[in-house]
């Protein structure tokens, strides 16, 4: 499984999360890995498990950036492909360049999305990239 199957497969599984609001996450992640023959791999786990334990500041940093729209008036595809990256460049930052990382939730979104929101989800993400880098070069 390539990179971008995998990070397909963790954007399915934060999808569908937030239509399962009450349900356990172990459950989703074994039910999304058996429906969709997904051989499970260490990042598709650190991914999901990670987006899910960092969720509350994944979120504020979409809402501190997306202007005027909170998360959950985002459309879930385009909710599932941001967390996903903001978590690659908080966490994955050493293994995944940040331009990789936002690159590849733009190419989730315009295929799953309404062309209006590729931009949006770009600006986002180049607004929390820059914020990221901007704290990281702050503790140096």
């Amino acid at each position: 499984m390539t990179r971008r199957e995998a990070r397909e497969a963790v954007f399915g599984m934060l999808f569908e999360t937030d239509f399962h609001p009450g349900a356990s996450t172990e459950d989703i992640f074994a039910t999304a890995c058996e429906v969709r023959e997904i051989d499970e791999d260490d990042y598709i786990r650190t991914a999901y498990f990670g987006v899910i334990e960092h969720l509350e500041e994944i979120d504020a940093f979409i809402n501190k950036h997306s202007h005027g729209w909170k998360t959950h008036r985002l459309s879930g595809i385009s909710r599932a492909a941001i967390r996903l990256s903001i978590w690659e460049m908080l966490y994955m930052s050493e293994i995944i360049p940040y331009s990789v990382s936002i690159n590849e939730a733009i190419e989730i979104v315009k295929k799953y999305d309404d062309a209006k929101a590729r931009p949006f989800v770009n600006g986002v993400l180049n607004a929390v990239k820059d914020e990221i880098i901007a704290a990281r070069s702050a503790e140096e």
